[in-house]
């Protein structure tokens, strides 16, 4: 029986013969075309990272030209012009074309490829077998095949700026019919232009995502330790598993449609093109008679739901840090776990909720308002558990804490700025202003990279032997914190004076904005210090790694859950010796117990000292 390869050089084989041998692996089976499910998790972490920090550069650039709209981009203006053209960036001042490219790359690429890979394929990939005490993924050579799918779909994307006219431009939702015709005509190669890209890299991403799902549910389902029973799963496994089943039923029809708006793209079909549509004063020679509501309809049955593809995880990585930081149980376990699983089965009922303005019926919109306001039943339920866990807890403030705690008004704000957009009456109102983005990355950003951050300080020792260094995670927690809101809190303000969310100038061509366009300053200068302040957290990530403060025991944190009674790092197979569950996840604080936390993976009341754990 073979395994699959680990972190270490070699791997175990036996034969009939029942003799064990090794079989050396080269580099690049160890650690590029490896099946071990950790190296692959840590794969998916640094290319979302680097997605991350590249789309955050792309919002960067924006932000100049809100601010100081017609003025050449400061230091990388002449670079804008050198790479994308003198018709794209002249002068190094940013078109409406290369602003609009900007923002469709920025969103598609942060939301599909760097923090949705990052919590659900980084944490689940790394962090799930070994909560379950498995030995690896169920299937590790589909394991690796989601990884190589997702990178070639980043990269296909990227390739997108290069070609000539630029990435796509027609937003991340990539509306047709713009998104049929965009970049098309003389000049333009059928393939190798930015839409056409953006659609063949969303159809690698989305079967990269698939794969993954597959394997993290049959992973849950059928490779969990004895005695592991369902109600003593971490929540994080609970939110990777709700997860998993939200792309695998809403991320197909995604798919199907990519695939579609390609075909009307390179094979005149007109699956999205309407009748009677004119192009530059001539009718499309497309056959007609195509919906571009259609298209709205496939991208929002998976665009909503991904919304808690992101949430999800991250509410699991702060339930996980919340227990192990306040030292005692969630104050309700379960109505933790069935808050997520109602979260996710109605995430799949609400996606209409963003076509209110195409007109249709008011029993069609009843339906999906009420929906909408009831998501939001489970999700204040889940923040009053983290909330009422606080209540006597002996609270820690680590640094993966302080990400937790800001964790919970991040998607408290998210939430409730989302209410009046799920009215009809009110959303006629706020659709397409500022307010929307501000909401949306109140969600996106701030509350799901809340969660990240709290998951790579908390999981980093197991990774890789060595902590983080506290002080300057603490730098990194309040640089981040507060100019996250100085970005997006003045959108909300905007928004109700009607700033457009399209407007490449800022609003500054309407009278109605003046009097809110000195904000414009405040959310640039807020996102350029943010940037700033990322810094400290990768100097100290890749600092840490080599030279961080080695961990005293396999178990720094004195956590419950089974990832912690693995060696650190693990290597191939995980656990030295088959583990099994005899308690709850989070058995801390219990009357009686000599210690303040009871493993999983402990018989009886282990009596062996603990480091002692700073307060700090």
């Amino acid at each position: 029986m073979g395994g699959s390869q680990g972190v270490g050089s070699t791997v175990t084989t036996r034969e009939s013969g029942h003799h064990e041998h090794q079989i050396e692996l080269s580099w690049w089976r160890r650690y590029v075309f490896s099946t071990d499910h950790k190296v692959i998790g840590i794969q998916y972490m640094i290319t979302a990272l680097f997605v991350t920090l590249f789309a955050f550069g792309l919002m960067v650039v924006m932000r100049w030209q809100l601010s100081y709209p017609g003025k050449p981009v400061p230091v990388i203006g002449p670079l804008l012009t050198a790479v994308f053209g003198a018709n794209m960036a002249p002068g190094g001042v940013m078109t409406p074309n290369l602003y609009n490219s900007f923002g469709a790359m920025h969103g598609t690429m942060m939301i599909f490829m760097a923090v949705v890979p990052a919590l659900f394929a980084g944490f689940g990939n790394f962090i799930v077998p070994l909560q379950l005490g498995a030995p690896d993924m169920a299937f590790p050579r589909l394991n690796m095949a989601s990884f190589w799918s997702f990178f070639v779909g980043v990269v296909i994307m990227l390739v997108g700026f290069l070609v000539p006219g630029g990435a796509a431009k027609s937003g991340w939702t990539s509306y047709p019919p713009l998104a049929d015709i965009a970049d098309t005509g003389m000049g333009f190669e059928p393939i190798l232009n930015g839409q056409t890209l953006w659609l063949i890299g969303m159809v690698f991403n989305i079967t990269g995502s698939l794969l993954g799902s597959i394997n993290i549910i049959a992973t849950i389902i059928q490779l969990r330790a004895p005695g592991l029973g369902w109600m003593r799963l971490p929540v994080f496994v609970w939110a990777e598993l709700v997860t998993a089943f939200l792309l695998l039923l809403a991320f197909p029809p995604l798919e199907s449609a990519a695939i579609m708006q390609l075909m009307d793209r390179l094979f005149g079909t007109s699956f999205f093109s309407p009748d009677g549509l004119v192009v530059g004063g001539r009718p499309w020679p497309a056959s007609g008679g195509g919906s571009a509501l259609l298209w709205q309809h496939l991208f929002w049955f998976l665009g909503h739901p991904e919304v808690y593809v992101t949430i999800l995880p991250s509410m699991g990585i702060v339930g996980e840090v919340f227990a192990n930081n306040t030292r005692k149980p969630l104050w309700s376990y379960k109505t933790f776990v069935y808050s997520m699983l109602a979260i996710g089965f109605i995430s799949l009922l609400v996606w209409a909720h963003h076509m209110y303005m195409t007109g249709m019926g008011q029993s069609v919109s009843i339906f999906f308002q009420v929906f909408t306001i009831m998501i939001s039943i489970p999700s204040i339920i889940l923040g009053t558990v983290l909330l009422l866990s606080l209540w006597g807890g002996s609270i820690r403030f680590s640094v993966p804490m302080l990400f937790a705690l800001a964790w919970l008004p991040m998607f408290g704000i998210g939430g409730l700025t989302g209410l009046p957009l799920g009215y009809t009456a009110s959303d006629m109102v706020l659709h397409d202003t500022y307010y929307v983005i501000g909401h949306f990355h109140y969600m996106m950003a701030p509350a799901a990279l809340m969660g990240l951050f709290a998951g790579m300080y908390y999981w980093f020792p197991k990774a890789t032997g060595r902590m983080l260094n506290e002080f300057w995670g603490k730098v990194h927690f309040w640089m981040t914190i507060i100019f996250f809101n100085g970005i997006f809190f003045p959108m909300l303000i905007q928004g109700y004076t009607g700033v457009h969310r399209r407007w490449f100038d800022g609003g500054a061509g309407w009278q109605m904005a003046q009097p809110v366009l000195w904000l414009n300053h405040v959310m640039s200068i807020s996102a350029w210090i943010l940037a700033i302040g990322q810094i400290p957290f990768i100097i100290n990530f890749f600092w840490s790694i080599w030279r961080g403060k080695k961990v005293e025991s396999d178990n720094p944190w004195q956590a419950t859950t089974l990832e912690w009674a693995t060696p650190t790092p693990p290597g191939h197979g995980n656990f030295l010796h088959p583990v099994e569950v005899y308690r709850d996840a989070y058995e801390y604080s219990v009357p009686g117990a000599s210690r303040d936390f009871l493993p999983q993976w402990e018989r009886e009341e282990s009596r062996v000292a603990e480091p002692k754990l700073s307060s700090a």
